[in-house]
């Protein structure tokens, strides 16, 4: 008969549905309530009539619908009633009692979500509605879930009548867990006395396999036992008062908390509940004082009790896990105490999360939070990465435990059997047969495993053998109990080892939980000794999806977005206290380097020198000014500098990116350090442009070579980051510094190219002209000048084009100093990669063809190395070209311009700083510029026009040379104060051009004169000096 019920099967299947329909009305109950979810035709006025309707009549109307809910609700009666004169006992058959127990409380909080519904007979109503009208016909389930719906508005007063006949099977099964609650539910001293979870506590016995005679019993959750006991009595309560066990075991369970968890975020007030429920019924007012002693104490003493048992286990669980990673073999014989440990841990923690989303109203209301929750949560996570980096090591020693222990000990056990009918005798051989075969592939450990049909099958051995009057009774053969719930914890670690993880150490619950999530995750980030956990709230994050159910995949959305939102919430705050960490460490450096450089050094000097000539001392109530290294001078090793705290701070945020290098939520893969890396970028870029002190009013900015030195030192600090954490810090250093080369950054802030570009037409060129050291550092910080610079002046030199063009000089001069600079800069660094480009820029010539030539020009001039035709400016003019430009036209003007500053030079001479100074190598009002200006723009304009360059410039120093020439016939006049300088100029023009020569010069203008000019210039910077006439 046994057989035919197929009870095994059944319990399987109701739980998991049931399981399913209970999320389905929780779900349902949230949508109902959220007025950002309501559904519409609650709100729409055409509807509302309707609704009101259906809940004043409700049932009472012909229309039907709503089978399904009812199919299930009456097959969870029907089956419930097959166990009557069933035998539960939970150390002998484990899964058949435990399974009976959740399809009980699965039942009640069906019901009791259910009449948590408010619009639930509205609903009802309008789905039947529109069943009838799409099918035109009712169906006959509906007046039956018309009637349950009002029968259990009142949910416990009809399940408790519903359950009357249940009391002795429910009030044995409960019993049961006499042997196990207790024991579970020590204080925190009497498991420090016993060194549970210890592993050092008997070195002797460390190889040894961790077992009892009931396995599965020491990590079966709290949580489910108290929700077992509590909802059970509640149904089955005549026992409380025929039993004294009952009672004293209801009111135990009673002491150890408030509230238990129906399903998700939905809670039941225990006590209140009781208290209501006996209140209403006759011959249980003795109850209700028994229940309002246990609330007292639980407000009293519970918090303190359950914050001393987190205590412990943060401690136990370190413990476990540090012996663990040193020694991972120990996995094998003592998985039994990571899952009891998990097992433990979860239940603290699921308990704090219940009771701090309804904080009583207590005098130590510190006890329901936590702010070092992040260990707990931390250690949890690595025992779970052991269990999963050494799964076939597990998997290994289990399956020779299999097949050379527990196929010996059943078969042993069952050869002793002297009962043993067909069906029963068949399992058994197949149990025996199955472990045996292991010994077969115990050389091969990786291959998959599935002994799920192994488990199943003692599940239904357990039902067969646990029906009243069974020919093979389970209780009279407890050896064979022992040994089977032995080996099915054996068998789960060879193939379900998640599945079982999900049992002892599932946190999904946390993500309906959020604000409690969020707080101990505040704490502990601003608890420095925390700070190496923090990790493990992301990660826990991963594990959401495990919550999920197939008959409500309307909920996955949300809970994918709310996992999403708070993982990336908390590695973005990880990583931003990270990152804060790094940078004030690396402005510390900075400001230490500072210190050395050489500007500096003046004062010291200076001091150092009227120390010596014994000049006025310092008063006494100035304070000397330290030495760069002092800080590094202590006394006391105790006493901590801002530094030393800043790297404690950093070292432990690091070591908490060490749990993991990645993890899945939700088919997102999350990498904590690229969180890490992206954060460095924002604030580095950001620390660079505030480097520089850019002031937009007057334009004032820092020296490149002192920005160049704090970009170094950030640099140095940073690289010192890959020594706490695996990070490639030299991406992110060429990824900020690439950014930095662009006008703007990838999140459209300003750069450092476009704050020294912005001073680059002002003063700046003229400071900097003559200052290696900063050519060479902007050089280093690879800021580019832009060319479009040039052109934007030559289009706004109407006015006075020699003034204009003198500017178009000093900033091509001062880019062509750059180019100097980063060609020592890339000489230093990459020769390799120079020797090739100057070779083959050797090769190439501007009569050639243009487009090869440009293209070489480009790469050498990007290099450092000066071209003879600037490809930047070609490419600048030629983008200025319209398509309605004429070639021709563009000729004529660029001749016209050369033309005009040709006849224009005289001019020059009426300016009293344009005197040519020797000891500075230029004019005072830096004309000398107009060499690079005229050779450089012209070049590049005939380039574009696809003229011959050296044609030209041979016109231009033709005029030129005329113009000039005619100074000296003006013998009088105030133009020849300066037309010696002058005169150089044109010398200056040939000389740098690759286009002239010395011989054209000559055909237009005597050599004498150059001479005579040179002398004169000599002569007069000698005098000016004090020093004699011979040149």
């Amino acid at each position: 008969m046994a057989y035919q019920f197929k009870l095994a099967e059944k319990l399987v299947i109701l739980n998991d549905r049931g399981q399913g329909v209970l999320i389905r009305m929780n779900h349902i109950k949230k949508v109902c309530t959220d007025p950002k979810r309501r559904p519409s035709y609650f709100t729409d006025k055409s509807m509302e009539s309707a609704i009101k309707y259906i809940n004043r009549k409700f049932p009472n109307f012909d229309i039907r619908g709503g089978s399904v809910m009812c199919s299930i609700l009456n097959l969870f009666l029907i089956s419930i009633y097959l166990f009557i004169q069933c035998y539960f006992n939970i150390a002998v058959n484990f899964d058949f009692t435990k399974n009976y127990l959740d399809l009980i409380v699965t039942y009640a909080s069906v019901i009791y979500m259910l009449s948590r519904i408010d619009d639930k007979k509205a609903i009802v109503g309008m789905y039947n509605c529109a069943y009838e009208f799409s099918n035109g016909n009712s169906d006959p389930s509906f007046p039956r879930l018309g009637q349950m719906l009002i029968e259990y508005d009142h949910p416990w007063k009809k399940l408790s009548e519903e359950f009357g006949p249940h009391t002795k099977s429910v009030t044995e099964a409960l019993l049961s867990l006499l042997m196990v609650y207790p024991r579970r539910n020590l204080s925190a001293d009497q498991w420090r006395s016993a060194q549970l979870l210890s592993l050092l506590a008997s070195p002797a016995a460390m190889l040894s396999p961790a077992c009892c005679d009931t396995m599965a019993c020491e990590y079966l959750s709290m949580e489910a036992m108290e929700r077992w006991i509590l909802i059970g009595f509640l149904l089955c309560h005549s026992s409380l008062n025929t039993n004294a066990n009952s009672q004293n075991f209801w009111k135990m369970a009673l002491r150890n908390g408030l509230y238990i968890t129906v399903i998700r975020d939905e809670v039941l007030n225990i006590h209140k509940l009781s208290e209501d429920f006996f209140d209403s019924l006759k011959g249980y007012s003795k109850r209700i004082p028994d229940i309002k002693e246990c609330k007292e104490y639980v407000i009293i003493n519970c918090g303190a009790l359950r914050r001393e048992k987190r205590n412990f286990l943060r401690n136990a669980l370190k413990e476990l896990t540090k012996v663990l990673e040193d020694e991972p073999a120990l996995l094998g014989p003592k998985a039994l105490f990571v899952f009891m440990a998990l097992s433990f841990s979860r239940d603290e923690v699921l308990w704090l999360v219940r009771h701090a989303e309804n904080i009583p109203k207590t005098k130590t209301p510190e006890d329901y939070a936590d702010s070092q929750m992040a260990e707990l949560l931390y250690y949890m996570e690595k025992l779970r990465t052991l269990l999963a980096q050494h799964r076939y090591v597990i998997q290994r020693y289990h399956l020779q435990y299999l097949s050379q222990y527990d196929a010996l000990a059943l078969n042993d056990t069952i050869q002793g059997m002297y009962v043993c009918p067909e069906e029963e005798s068949v399992l058994m051989s197949s149990f025996v047969s199955t472990l045996s075969a292991m010994l077969l592939i115990s050389g091969n450990v990786r291959e998959e495993f599935d002994l799920k049909p192994f488990r199943l099958d003692w599940l239904r051995l357990q039902a067969y053998t646990s029906i009243g009057k069974a020919p093979l009774a389970l209780k009279d053969y407890p050896e064979l109990a022992k040994v089977m719930n032995m080996a099915q914890f054996h068998t789960r670690m060879m193939d379900n080892v998640n599945e079982l993880l999900c049992e002892t150490a599932d946190l999904s619950i946390l993500c309906f939980h959020a604000r409690v999530f969020e707080k101990p995750f505040s704490q502990s980030s601003e608890d420095v000794s925390m700070q190496r956990n923090l990790t493990a709230f992301p990660v826990i994050c991963s594990h959401f999806s495990q919550c999920l159910h197939p008959l409500c995949p309307e909920e996955v959305s949300t809970v994918k977005n709310q996992s999403l939102k708070l993982c990336v919430t908390f590695l973005e705050e990880i990583s931003h206290q990270t990152c804060t960490a790094v940078l004030e460490i690396c402005a510390e450096q900075c400001n230490l380097h500072e210190k050395l450089l050489p500007k500096h050094s003046a004062e010291t000097i200076s001091t150092a020198r009227n120390k010596k000539l014994k000049k006025s001392l310092p008063k006494k109530g100035d304070v000397p000014k330290e030495k760069p290294g002092t800080e590094s001078l202590r006394k006391d090793r105790v006493i901590v500098t801002n530094l030393d705290k800043m790297h404690q701070a950093l070292t432990e945020l690091c070591a908490s990116y060490s749990i993991c290098a990645d993890f899945t939520v939700f088919k997102h893969i999350i990498v904590p350090a690229e969180f890490l890396l992206a954060q460095l970028e924002i604030r580095l870029n950001k620390v660079i442009v505030q480097m520089a002190n850019y002031n937009q009013r007057t334009h004032e900015i820092a020296q490149p070579s002192d920005l160049l030195a704090g970009i170094q030192a950030y640099v140095t600090s940073l690289h010192s980051l890959s020594c706490y954490i695996n990070i490639d810090v030299t991406r992110l250093v060429k990824n900020v510094l690439l950014q930095q080369m662009q006008p703007l950054d990838s999140y459209g802030a300003q750069t450092i190219t476009t704050l020294y570009i912005n001073c680059h037409v002002s003063c700046f060129p003229l400071v900097c002209s003559c200052h290696v050291t900063l050519l060479s550092a902007i050089s280093s910080l690879h800021v580019p000048i832009v060319p479009g610079r040039v052109i934007d002046v030559v289009n706004r030199c109407f006015e006075n084009v020699l003034k204009k063009m003198t500017i178009v000089g000093v900033i091509l001069s001062f880019r062509f100093m750059i180019q100097d600079a980063l060609e020592e800069i890339m000489d230093r660094h990459c020769p390799f990669l120079m020797r090739p480009i100057k070779c083959l820029k050797d090769f190439i010539y501007p009569d050639g063809d243009i487009k090869v030539t440009l293209g070489v020009y480009e790469m050498a001039s990007a290099a450092g190395l000066p071209c003879e035709i600037d490809p930047a400016l070609v490419s600048a003019i030629a983008n200025m070209q319209t398509d309605n430009s004429s070639i021709e036209e563009e000729f004529k003007i660029t001749c016209l311009l050369l033309v005009f500053i040709a006849v224009s030079l005289p001019t020059l001479c009426l300016d009293p700083n344009s005197f040519y100074r020797r000891e500075r190598g230029g004019h005072q009002n830096n004309i000398h510029c107009l060499a690079t200006a005229v050779n450089h723009l012209a070049a590049a304009m005939f380039t574009v026009q696809r003229k011959n360059i050296q044609t030209q410039l041979q016109e231009f120093l033709k005029v030129a040379s005329s113009i000039l020439l005619q100074l000296g016939q003006n013998v009088e006049r105030v133009e020849i104060k300066n037309r010696d300088s002058v005169y150089l100029l044109l010398h200056m023009i040939v000389e740098q051009s690759p286009f002239l020569s010395q011989d054209m010069l000559e055909m237009c203008f005597p050599y004498v004169l150059l001479r005579n000019a040179y002398r004169e210039v000599f002569q007069w910077t000698l005098l000016k000096l004090g020093g004699n006439n011979n040149i």
